[in-house]
């Protein structure tokens, strides 16, 4: 899966576990509340892996240009 992918997925993961976490609050279920949370933690690892792979292109993108000047 490409970074972007990760990043808009993770957005997502984090909204929908915001919601359930809002709507276990409400009606008072634990159980609700406690999956929203376990959601939202993975879309901030999903955000998180995508903003890595963007950081690790970005890095050989900056060494393959210095190897290129180096030429």
């Amino acid at each position: 899966m490409g970074a972007t992918a990760d990043k808009v997925k993770g957005a997502a993961n984090e909204t929908i576990g915001k919601a359930k976490q809002s709507l276990g609050h409400a009606t008072g279920s634990e159980k609700l509340k406690g999956e929203g949370a376990i959601q939202e933690a993975k879309g901030h690892g999903q955000q998180a892996v995508g903003s890595a792979k963007d950081a690790a292109k970005s890095a050989i993108n900056r060494a393959a240009d210095a190897a290129n000047k180096k030429l």
